[in-house]
């Protein structure tokens, strides 16, 4: 059997760090920092790891709303949602992870665009 990405990932240490440095990437970049600024990042950086940590096959321990919940009202752009997956990229190339894995955390993210952009 095959492992599942959560844990190609490094598992709940490895999701955690990656959901740390992605969070950190988000707050550098000019197009999507402003959207961080009344955020709790400890809280934030918590969350997104747990939201990570439930979509790459690990433990369902995600308590949050769902990406829609999250973002409605947002009215997040492409232009924002593009900047994402940069940073996401850079946060995947800082863990050094495999192409394989990059390409599924990309596809990832990329399926949850109608549920974020515009809401």
């Amino acid at each position: 059997m095959s492992a599942t990405l959560f844990e190609r990932l490094g598992g709940e240490a490895g999701v955690t760090r990656l959901a740390s440095d992605l969070l950190d990437v988000h707050l550098k970049n000019p197009v999507i920092s402003q959207r961080y600024v009344d955020t709790d990042v400890a809280t934030a950086k918590k969350g997104a790891a747990e939201f990570f940590i439930t979509g790459t096959g690990g433990p369902n321990v995600y308590k949050g709303k769902d990406m829609v919940g999250t973002h409605r009202g947002m009215n997040i752009s492409n232009d924002e949602f593009v900047a994402v997956l940069e940073d996401v990229i850079v946060a995947l190339d800082k863990n050094a992870i495999g192409q394989r894995e990059k390409e599924e955390v990309l596809y990832i993210f990329f399926s949850m665009k109608n549920d974020v952009v515009g809401q």
